[in-house]
């Protein structure tokens, strides 16, 4: 969620510099030049993400890892699944990305579900904690 929050304040930076390149200034007066489509789309882009963190602020996903359960919530669902129904536990990089911890994908496979749980660890707060705790029902996986 950090990431959504930067990238949205350097997107307002970035709107908001241009917006000061762009205008005139003429004798203790400031003229708007609103005829710019540049401007337009850094508004958009502005506006869209900011819309994105809404939208994530009011989903609340996180996960919750004990010592015997892991469980996927956000503010209308609730997903709890014993270590018993894991199957495995994997990590993978991104595509293009550095062998940074961050950028990494975790896929959890539960046993009665076709498809696994993806998701990027990057997406949620505390991101080397949460790396960590993964890492290690991995290994409590992999040892039963």
């Amino acid at each position: 969620m950090s990431f959504y929050y930067q990238s949205t304040i350097i997107y307002f930076i970035v709107f908001v510099l241009y917006l000061i390149i762009k205008g005139n200034f003429v004798v203790d007066s400031f003229t708007l030049v609103t005829d710019d489509p540049i401007l337009y789309f850094l508004a958009l882009i502005v506006i869209v993400s900011i819309i994105i963190v809404l939208y994530n602020l009011l989903l609340n996903k996180h996960i919750e890892i004990t010592e015997n359960s892991i469980a996927f919530i956000s503010r209308f669902k609730v997903r709890r699944f014993g270590l018993e129904q894991i199957s495995f536990v994997k990590f993978f990089r991104q595509y293009r990305s550095t062998g940074s911890k961050r950028f990494r994908t975790v896929r959890i496979k539960i046993n009665n579900r076709i498809r696994p749980f993806m998701f990027r660890i990057s997406d949620y707060e505390n991101e080397d904690e949460l790396y960590n705790k993964i890492n290690e029902l991995k290994t409590t996986v992999e040892s039963k």
